[in-house]
Parts: structure tokens; sequence; C-alpha cells
């Protein structure tokens, strides 16, 4: 899949995120990068942190392992997970 790739026991996202959604849930892939909805609004950080736990707890890893490498102001995120414990996508590791 083109949205995501293994760099190492690293796992590098290609997000596009939609504030301000029903609830927080993954979505399909648009084009290069997979659907990410967020409850949370795009103001103060705020919607930014909410992406932060939720990687968080999906890929069951602590919040200090996801890493937002681009895209802090835009809904293209780039997002790097160290190490995932988890893969609720059915990624599949290297």
């Amino acid at each position: 899949m083109s949205w995501y790739h293994w760099d190492g026991a690293d796992l590098l996202l290609a997000l596009r995120v939609q504030p301000r959604a029903g609830r927080d849930a993954f979505g399909d892939p648009v084009g290069e990068r997979l659907k990410l909805r967020l409850s949370a609004p795009p103001v103060e950080g705020k919607a930014n942190a909410q992406l932060t736990r939720f990687l968080a707890k999906a890929f069951d890893v602590p919040k200090a392992r996801v890493h937002l490498e681009s895209g802090a102001a835009s809904r293209n995120k780039r997002v790097r997970i160290q190490a995932p414990e988890r893969l609720p996508l059915g990624l599949e590791r290297p």
C-alpha cells in the first residue's frame, strides 16, 4: 500500500486528517494517503494532540513513540510510529 512503509522497525504513515468528525476512526485510503477522522477541532494543536493519542492507542505504543514528521498545520500529515506493538489496519511487517 502506498500510504505506509517501514523504515526498519518504524512505521511511516501518510495521512489525510479530517478534524471535527463525529468520532475518531480510520477511514479508507484516498490516493496516496489514509483518511483519518478526528473529533478534535484544528485549533491550538488540539487535532494534532488527538492524533498522537489516537495513534498511540491504536498501535499500542506510548505517545512519546508517535512523531508528527510533517504537516502540523495541514490536513496532509506524515507520522512516524516507533516500533509499533500492534498493527490495527491489517498492515504487514517487512
